[in-house]
């Protein structure tokens, strides 16, 4: 039986057996290198996100030193009233449960 003469050649099969490790048997094979990349780019997605909340809190934090702005918050992100003030809730019909 006659083998090719890539396969006779020694260098050439210990190349081949050494790619085939290191991209699917190794501990860091190429699966998890891409899982790892995903990971990272989601993380940097994630970090972006959380930066632009960051921003827009501390804005919010400066704004709440104005008296103004704080009865603003007060009344439309914590329904807060004023003491000479009532509040009405209207139902509209056609909401009503049976």
């Amino acid at each position: 039986m006659k083998l090719p003469k890539l396969l006779r050649n020694k260098f050439y099969v210990t190349f081949f057996l050494f790619s085939v490790y290191v991209l699917f048997l190794d501990d860091t094979d190429i699966f998890t290198v891409y899982a790892n990349i995903k990971k990272r780019n989601d993380l940097i997605a994630q970090n972006e996100v959380i930066k632009e909340k960051l921003a827009s809190n501390k804005l919010a934090l400066k704004q709440l030193d104005q008296v103004y702005y704080l009865e603003h918050y007060a009344r439309s992100k914590k329904f807060f009233k004023a003491k000479d003030e009532d509040i009405f809730v209207i139902i509209p019909s056609n909401a009503r449960k049976k």
